[in-house]
């Protein structure tokens, strides 16, 4: 409807010079003031019947852009958030990019197809007018313009590889700058800032190059386009000028023809542009086609768990630093472990929080005896919840932020997991409570506060299998103990359910409440008892006590 719309504008406009020309010539030359109110009259409905369709067409195109832009970035963003991953080398910057302006770039397409619709027209209507006045002049506009379109084709996969380019190398330089902002307090604390910038600086640049040659060569385009195609309307009006120099055509059809060939000038501009709009939004498509088309990197289990507890068990896991790790915790148990090199205990995290697929790692990950892979996905996320060391918060309160799997059956499980995690006192410092809010990342709180909240909410899930990585890393020794004190009596003690808890720590307080501590080092356990037997180790004492 859009379209039809901006043809029949682009129709009233071609006319609009067609009836001047019958208004001089009807009434003007003829002195005939009655003829002359009619087709004045007439011009006046022309104005208003065009600019009814404009307003008409633009609305309806405008409503389709924004709803295609936003259907898109909404399939997108449900892509790259898919439940079984997407198996894509794209980082979450990049995917941000193409979920965002390359999404918008796309939905573009739904502006040009009008336009040329409607260029189409106005060519069209021009020549079938030109050629009712004269034949050559309309077959001028007929041969040039498709003459000037072939010439100019050319030019479209050149400025189609640039931009793609650009729009790639952009990508990157928006995926490291979020890395850098995710990143920046322990950039300045190992003091390697310097080097991040360098690297952000050569990035930028390599992108600012890529966007000026693209601009440069869409410069040139448009330029040489608009020259061919104002060339051509100078013809047009030159030819009419001497035609009528020699009498064969009159005034009004030379005013008419002049019309004409100034009108002509934006249709002809527009249908010179289409090859580099296209070039951007098929740069665009393309990148978007990255994600639509990135197959899924699990494949969904069927396989559910019985009432518990579980039991969580690693058979000769490699990946990264580990090589071959093989541990178990047994249903009901709280086990600790200890890994001399931090690189160890962020692979096994990485494994077992669900990061990886079974391609990118070797061995086994077992929750109650079932592989990992096997479970239904609702029911892997039910039985195995894995708090990393470094968590996020959201922008909120601190309300949304722990009830962030929806609203607790029983309001005394709150309160229970606030003690447990020593965070009452985050809550009753501030006066609103629950409700008092948090800004992005959770940087209105101190590092304490957010460790202490991120806690909370994990403890909160009740997950039968838990693991916790250096959850207490951020508080003071007895706030420490008082966590590990907390994490006991909420997960087995006697009034707890059947939990299973594996914590990933170096703290002696957290590693003296477990009933088992697993010792790995070199990527492979090398040892297994209480944590007051393996400290007679001086290598296990060095990892606890450094």
């Amino acid at each position: 409807m859009g379209s039809l719309l901006i043809c029949g504008h682009q129709l009233c406009e071609a006319m609009v010079p067609v009836m001047i020309g019958v208004v001089i010539g009807r009434a003007v030359e003829t002195g005939d003031v009655g003829q002359l109110v009619v087709w004045v009259a007439a011009l006046a409905a022309l104005f208003l019947l065009l600019t009814l369709c404009y307003q008409s067409g633009a609305r309806y195109l405008m409503r389709a852009i924004a709803t295609e832009g936003h259907q898109l970035r909404v399939d997108l963003s449900s892509r790259i958030l898919h439940p079984f991953r997407l198996r894509t080398p794209l980082r979450s910057g990049e995917l941000l990019s193409i979920a965002g302006t390359d999404a918008d770039e796309t939905s573009y397409l739904l502006d040009y197809v009008p336009r040329i619709a409607g260029s189409v027209t106005a060519i069209v209507v021009c020549a079938g007018v030109l050629l009712s006045v004269d034949v050559p002049l309309g077959l001028v506009v007929l041969i040039g313009t498709p003459v000037i379109l072939y010439l100019l084709h050319f030019g479209g996969p050149v400025i189609t590889r640039r931009v793609a380019d650009q729009q790639e190398l952009a990508g990157k330089a928006t995926a490291m700058s979020a890395d850098l902002v995710a990143g920046l307090r322990p950039l300045r604390g190992i003091g390697a800032e310097d080097a991040a910038t360098h690297r952000y600086r050569a990035v930028s640049q390599e992108a600012l190059a890529a966007t000026l040659l693209a601009t440069r060569s869409q410069s040139v385009y448009i330029g040489v386009s608009t020259a061919m195609s104002s060339l051509l309307a100078v013809g047009i009006a030159v030819t009419a000028g001497w035609f009528a120099l020699r009498a064969q055509i009159s005034i009004g059809e030379l005013v008419t023809v002049i019309g004409l060939a100034q009108f002509l000038l934006e249709p002809f501009k527009t249908m010179a542009d289409v090859p580099s709009w296209v070039a951007e939004a098929r740069a665009s498509a393309v990148r978007v086609g990255w994600v639509e088309d990135a197959p899924v990197a699990l494949s969904p289990g069927t396989a559910q768990l019985d009432a518990g507890p579980h039991a969580l068990e690693l058979r000769d896991v490699r990946h990264g630093s580990l090589k071959g790790a093989t541990l178990s915790v047994e249903p009901g148990a709280m086990v600790g472990l200890v890994a001399v090199r931090s690189a160890d205990a962020d692979a096994l995290v990485k494994v077992l929080s669900g990061q990886l697929v079974p391609g990118e790692y070797g061995g086994e990950v077992r929750v109650g005896g079932v592989k990992l892979e096997d479970l239904d996905l609702a029911e892997s996320h039910r039985a195995l919840l894995v708090e990393p060391h470094k968590t996020d918060l959201f922008t909120g309160s601190l309300r949304s932020n722990l009830l962030t799997g929806g609203e607790v059956a029983d309001g005394n499980q709150l309160d229970a997991a606030l003690r447990s995690s020593c965070a009452v006192d985050v809550v009753e410092v501030h006066g609103g409570g629950l409700d008092h809010g948090v800004t992005e990342r959770g940087a209105s709180l101190s590092g304490g506060q957010r460790q202490r909240l991120t806690l909370a909410r994990a403890l909160l899930r009740r997950a039968p299998v838990l693991v916790l990585h250096e959850p207490t890393t951020a508080v003071d020794a007895v706030t420490e103990s008082a966590v590990a004190q907390g994490i006991t009596e909420l997960r087995h003690g006697p009034r707890a359910g059947n939990f299973t808890t594996l914590i990933v720590t170096c703290s002696p307080a957290l590693l003296a409440s477990t009933d088992r501590v697993v010792f790995l080092d070199g990527g492979r356990v090398v040892a297994s008892g209480s944590h007051a037997e393996l400290m007679r180790r001086e290598d296990y004492q060095s990892a606890v006590l450094r």
